[in-house]
């Protein structure tokens, strides 16, 4: 079929869901295998559903080059409607659990790396116990990318640390954590230490894009420290770095039993008070009519932490 402009009198087909959907992921994603990846599809299944699309619409929506996808005046034009049909049967469909009860059907979540390892294991068979209705989705990526796929409409409620810096995302604080600092055994430095310390040692990080590195250097700044140049892509690599005599890293309370164990060639030590610590919470989109629902998740949330005992420093909100 020519897919041109539309002859006279010939009527347009409605498109799916599916099809809007996988066309929405394409327009924001510009590309086939990373908008396959972002709807956990097939990319032959996406193409497939692009072009179904276009030919009930009788028009070319997208121009494919060897490297890139780009989009049609008309594939513009359907993009910014496709977002707004998307966006509205959400609703539709929120609205409807609304009514069903609380934590009823899918909820789909997004987990920092820095918290999804430590904390999940603790709160999901309570969670699961006590909504047994409910279809978690759970999706663990960084900081900025989870509130992105939340404010997209992708991603119902996310678990990370706070504040957000985006507006339109309504914050519930679950709990503060205390950081430890990770040493070598037999490094020199007290029990309980003081943050001006901090300026005498080398600070490993995480690399760009975890909010723990960038809390870790909020630490360092306000006693004029300077993080060394080395960075890790995980807590559990950061560790091991600390481990081989690279230098000395900020840990939250609630990491430290899974990460040290790993490596026994380390020594923990607590900051005086008043400790440097972190605040985790849940965000969800400020106009999602499911507030109460995350309300409630929220405090099922705290008290499972606050019954496992989960580390010492941990203050429940």
């Amino acid at each position: 079929m020519n897919l041109g402009t539309i002859p006279a009198g010939m009527a347009i087909n409605r498109p799916t869901v599916a099809q809007l959907r996988a066309f929405s992921a394409l327009a924001e994603h510009l590309h086939f295998r990373d908008a396959a990846a972002a709807l956990r599809m097939s990319q032959p299944a996406l193409s497939a559903a692009v072009a179904a699309l276009e030919e009930s619409l009788g028009t070319r929506l997208v121009e494919r080059t060897t490297r890139r996808v780009l989009l049609t005046p008309a594939g513009e034009r359907v993009a910014r409607r496709a977002e707004v049909v998307l966006a509205e049967l959400d609703r539709l469909v929120d609205d409807v659990r609304a009514v069903q009860g609380p934590l009823v059907g899918q909820l789909r979540v997004g987990v920092i790396p820095t918290v999804a390892p430590y904390l999940l294991p603790v709160v999901l068979p309570r969670v699961a116990k006590e909504f047994p209705s409910l279809e978690l989705s759970v999706r663990e990526e960084k900081t900025g990318h989870i509130v992105a796929e939340l404010l997209a409409g992708r991603l119902d409620v996310v678990l990370l640390a706070l504040p957000v810096a985006t507006a339109g995302v309504t914050e519930l604080v679950l709990y503060d954590e205390d950081f430890a600092l990770v040493a070598p055994a037999g490094f020199q430095v007290e029990d309980e230490v003081s943050r001006e310390a901090l300026n005498d040692l080398d600070v490993i990080l995480l690399n760009e894009g975890h909010c723990l590195r960038d809390q870790a250097l909020d630490v360092c700044r306000d006693v004029g420290a300077r993080a060394a140049a080395t960075y890790a892509t995980s807590l559990a690599t950061l560790v091991q770095l600390v481990a081989g005599g690279l230098g000395v890293t900020l840990v939250p309370e609630t990491a430290l039993e899974v990460e040290t164990r790993r490596a026994p060639d380390l020594r923990v030590h607590r900051f005086a008070a008043p400790a440097p610590f972190r605040r985790i919470g849940l965000g969800f989109r400020s106009t999602s009519p499911r507030a109460h629902e995350f309300e409630v998740l929220a405090a099922s949330i705290r008290e499972a932490v606050a019954d496992s005992g989960v580390a010492p420093g941990v203050r429940t909100a």
